[in-house]
């Protein structure tokens, strides 16, 4: 006789392991400055970022197919420990060489914490009560957001930045436990096709470009090595785009591009990615770097845009009753573009109070844009179709943040502080207004476009 699940527990360790993986980019992103003042290798500051988003993009369908074969349950605790290790392994390092491997297999353990809480509601829960519970996950992510740059300003000036990734060991133990005993599920053998080819050129694809950026930094010419690996990068994307052509069940069903609503929405949403992971780890840099505050400031800083993105996705939910997707993405795109204007005026004595201003405009603005592409996707296909569309929704919005991060670090300095830094972030700046411009002219297609009936 197979084992009650015990609800109440299953959501608290899925709350939890949500907690930790939406944690990690605001907490690390308040650290970073000190983290590289204490083990130098300020060309490798956007490698450790862009290393672990690349790994969670990969990994994620993986453990996704995975959990069909063998289990939710199992694989969510293979890649939880996964990803303490990688924690473990991030706070002992000695170099930045170290910390970048590391938080490649953080990313990789992230990728299972991303995806399987979500199949194990759906398996767990009942229709009507799966949205409740979806909502409570998602509530953790703006809480996490309001809790990460406060909590990491403090680590990092009260303790060290060590204990920021140390600090993902209890709670990713307590989720362990609370899962491994409230969880009971009645395996069904499935025969699933994981895409491994696709995922393979996917990956070299991804890591030979950003590698190549990384390399074209230090180098600032185009040199062999280069050359070499944007070849590589080329070769596999063309292969890639085969073998998810011609694929069972590819990563990245191309025939969803064939639906306008989706084709923008991913397209918008890529560029809103890369503009996203700019600001989240560039306002930081300027607090501590160029106004010369601690970490603290860069989370006061912060704290703003994670409480009006939460507000900007509640008032999408009531636009949209009234408005088209479009008007009230174009609405938020907008707001965007203001907030990215705005980080251009910051300069060494720009106030605190003024960066708040901006970053609840920013946060509005992300909030009305991004839960609208949401909406569009998962409106633009029929039940059976929607998860592969999400899926490709986020593929495209992490893999926007992955490139965002390695593309911009290619303008700035290696000197993270003064007159130097303030340059380069306001080239990061402009560069972060012409995409979202460019965000806005793709989205005002939707505005010519049938509007699909939302359905549930």
């Amino acid at each position: 006789m197979q084992k009650e699940t015990k609800q109440r527990s299953v959501v608290l360790a899925l709350l939890i392991a949500t907690f930790l993986t939406a944690i990690e980019g605001t907490i690390v992103s308040t650290a970073m400055p000190k983290i590289v003042e204490d083990l130098g290798g300020s060309k490798l500051y956007t490698w450790v970022i862009s290393v672990y988003l690349l790994a969670v993009v990969i990994s994620t369908p993986i453990f996704g197919k995975l959990a069909d074969l063998y289990g939710r349950k199992r694989m969510f605790t293979i890649g939880t420990i996964i990803f303490l290790i990688g924690s473990m392994l991030s706070g002992l390092s000695q170099t930045m060489e170290q910390l970048v491997m590391f938080r490649l297999i953080q990313g990789l353990g992230a990728g299972a914490l991303t995806t399987i809480p979500f199949t194990i509601i759906g398996d767990v829960f009942e229709f009507k009560e799966r949205a409740k519970i979806q909502g409570m996950i998602s509530s953790v992510w703006g809480i996490s957001g309001i809790i990460g740059p406060l909590a990491g300003g403090f680590i990092v000036d009260t303790i060290t930045w060590h204990w920021i990734f140390f600090m993902n060991l209890p709670f990713g133990v307590i989720a362990l436990i609370l899962l491994s005993i409230s969880l009971h599920e009645n395996l069904e053998k499935k025969k699933q096709i994981i895409d491994y080819a696709g995922i393979t050129t996917f990956a070299i694809c991804m890591s030979s470009f950003l590698y190549a950026l990384t390399l074209l930094k230090e180098d600032r010419s185009l040199t062999t090595s280069i050359s070499a690996l944007l070849a590589v990068s080329l070769i596999t994307f063309c292969l890639f785009f085969y073998i998810e052509a011609k694929g069972k069940e590819p990563m990245l069903p191309l025939s969803l591009f064939k639906i306008k609503f989706i084709t923008i929405s991913n397209i918008a949403g890529f560029l809103l990615g890369f503009i996203l992971v700019a600001i989240t780890f560039y306002i930081p840099l300027w607090v501590q770097g160029v106004t010369g505050l601690n970490a603290t400031y860069s989370g006061i800083a912060m704290l703003p845009m994670s409480i009006t993105w939460p507000l900007g996705a509640v008032f999408t939910g009531r636009w949209l009753a009234k408005s088209p997707i479009g008007r009230v993405a174009v609405i938020g795109i907008s707001l965007i573009i203001v907030g990215c204007i705005g980080l251009t005026f910051f300069r060494s004595g720009t106030t605190i109070p003024f960066m708040m201003a901006d970053t609840a405009i920013l946060g509005f603005g992300f909030g009305l844009a991004m839960t609208s592409f949401t909406v569009a996707v998962q409106s633009a296909v029929d039940w059976n179709m929607r998860g592969a569309a999400m899926g490709s929704h986020t593929l495209m919005r992490n893999l926007g943040q992955a490139i965002g991060i390695a593309v911009s670090g290619l303008l700035l300095s290696d000197k993270l502080y003064g007159h130097a830094l303030e340059s380069s972030l306001h080239s990061v700046f402009t560069m972060l207004i012409l995409l979202a411009v460019s965000a806005l002219a793709v989205t005002g297609i939707l505005l010519r476009q049938k509007e699909p009936a939302l359905s549930c």
